[in-house]
């Protein structure tokens, strides 16, 4: 193991035997939920404007589409898709292009970032104690004024409490103050709600100097728990759409 993220922290919290099917085992998916590769193909389509936006290009809302219509196309090549009860492949297609259009429509400030790599050391930013590994990951975008913004889809519109000490958004904003030495003026998540009308929500976060401390310490006992091989499965609703259900039910403790 040669650095923690976000998403390996996510995981360990959610399901630790699944983190170890993933990052220990290996073990290839079965499939990719619809939910994994919608989610994809959208940061993918974002990622591409956002960087034509900072270098100046002028790009129609038809280029930005095509661009969704490829990664789409991609993620379906090599891997099955599992589609949840209602949908199908086009219905989501024609979300997502809906998705983008709103978004592309909406006034914007000029993108100085957009998927932003970081590997930085983990801080307890109180006692300036370190963990013996790196945090990696990428900033979604980075706006002129400091302003971080992360994107989501999601089934259902996220509320305001839910950037409540959010891990994604803790770790931007870390990210962004080691990187630039000043923190970020604003931080905002925009999520893409995959309701029968889609929807764009735009949500901001207030992240204090307390929320990196907190972050150390969930990622020191995150990366203890994964060094003492502590892996068990964590039964939630999640399961059900989980590609590993074979191996977990398989599972005898080894």
């Amino acid at each position: 193991m040669d650095h923690l993220s976000c998403s390996q922290m996510n995981l360990y919290m959610q399901c630790p035997l699944k983190y170890k099917f993933l990052y220990i085992d290996g073990l290839p998916k079965p499939f990719k939920p619809s939910g994994l590769a919608f989610g994809g193909s959208i940061h993918a389509a974002l990622a591409w404007l956002h960087k034509q936006r900072m270098n100046g290009n002028n790009v129609s809302q038809e280029r930005l589409l095509r661009i969704f219509d490829a990664d789409w196309y991609a993620q379906k090549l090599n891997t099955e898709i599992r589609y949840k009860n209602g949908e199908a492949n086009t219905r989501l297609a024609v979300m997502a292009k809906e998705m983008l259009s709103l978004y592309f429509n909406q006034p914007y400030k000029k993108p100085v970032g957009a998927e932003v790599p970081f590997t930085l050391p983990i801080v307890n930013t109180a006692t300036g104690e370190k963990l013996d590994i790196n945090m990696e990951g990428y900033i979604d975008l980075i706006e002129k004024d400091d302003t971080i913004v992360e994107f989501k889809t999601s089934a259902q519109t996220m509320k305001a409490s839910d950037t409540d000490n959010h891990l994604q958004l803790t770790a931007y904003s870390y990210a962004y103050e080691m990187l630039y030495q000043r923190p970020p003026r604003f931080l905002k998540l925009i999520d893409f709600v995959k309701t029968k009308r889609p929807r764009i929500i735009t949500l901001e976060a207030d992240v204090k100097k307390l929320d990196y401390q907190r972050f150390f310490y969930l990622a020191s006992q995150v990366l203890k728990g994964i060094r003492h091989k502590l892996f068990f499965p964590r039964q939630s609703f999640m399961c059900k759409d989980c590609e590993y259900a074979g191996p977990c039910r398989a599972w005898r403790g080894n």
